[in-house]
């Protein structure tokens, strides 16, 4: 087993970016959803109600985030200085508007009014889950630092569909080759390269999935969602990868490092 790809999503809900080597700190992968967007009520907006913010780039460019919007050009994302509240799920959390254009570059491509918002390191959003026993933090991502997936899960899914899908659908940090399909149903505790990564819950799965990355529309037929429900359901939802924690002492993943099963049930 090995790492297949890694991704950073820079801005959530915007695209991610492959990266051949993911620098870890303390929130997760470094600079992983550190951004949002927000409406004028400061609740967070994604490709479940605006599946077009699937067409915007991100990169990061010596050091700093950079988003390109169709048509209306590339703007850099700085924190500007004030903070206010703003909602992610059922966290309210403090954030800073971004400085500059990019705002009303995001508001005119989609047509609302919309805001970026950078979480600073002062701001703690704390990791809540049965099997988390340590105080954690996490950025903007909806519960957890970090989603693992594995790429024969995707294959077996792929192999029901009658137009496979690629892994951008679920959004991963990590991806795995090397084991059998939904053996990750059994992982507990991963090590990758130098890293411990503690599993701690299945990842429920959203209309997010219907979303084409390249289109920025969902499928009408609600694939490949509508497939994975009928073998992946459960009481909390349909599931594709695994919620995972790093040990706040690792601090570099990269493609093709060694992945060792510490701990599974059998």
């Amino acid at each position: 087993m090995q790492v297949l790809s890694q991704f950073v999503y820079p801005v959530k809900s915007l695209r991610g970016i492959a990266l051949p080597e993911m620098a870890l700190d303390e929130f997760g992968p470094a600079g992983d959803r550190r951004w949002m967007i927000v409406d004028a009520e400061g609740q967070f907006v994604t490709q479940r109600s605006h599946p077009r913010l699937a067409l915007i780039h991100t990169a990061i460019a010596r050091g700093e985030v950079v988003i390109d919007v169709p048509g209306l050009g590339a703007h850099t994302l700085e924190p500007g200085h004030a903070s206010r509240p703003v909602r992610v799920w059922q966290d309210w959390v403090k954030a800073c508007d971004a400085a500059g254009s990019a705002s009303e570059a995001l508001s005119g491509f989609i047509g609302e009014s919309l805001t970026l918002v950078h979480m600073p390191d002062a701001t703690f959003r704390e990791v809540k889950g049965g099997r988390v026993t340590e105080r954690r933090r996490v950025g903007f991502a909806d519960g957890f630092p970090f989603l693992i997936v594995n790429q024969a899960s995707l294959d077996d899914l792929n192999s029901r569909l009658d137009n496979p899908v690629d892994i951008r659908r679920f959004r991963p940090n990590l991806v795995i080759e090397g084991s059998q399909a939904w053996q990750e149903d059994q992982w507990r505790q991963l090590r990758i390269g130098d890293v411990v990564f503690d599993l701690v819950k299945p990842c429920s799965r959203c209309v997010m999935t219907t979303v084409d990355p390249d289109l920025g529309t969902k499928a009408t037929d609600a694939q490949p969602l509508r497939t994975l429900g009928r073998f992946r359901r459960t009481p909390d939802g349909v599931m594709f990868g695994i919620n995972a924690l790093h040990r706040p002492d690792g601090v570099m993943v990269r493609r093709g490092d060694p992945v060792e099963i510490l701990q599974q049930e059998s």
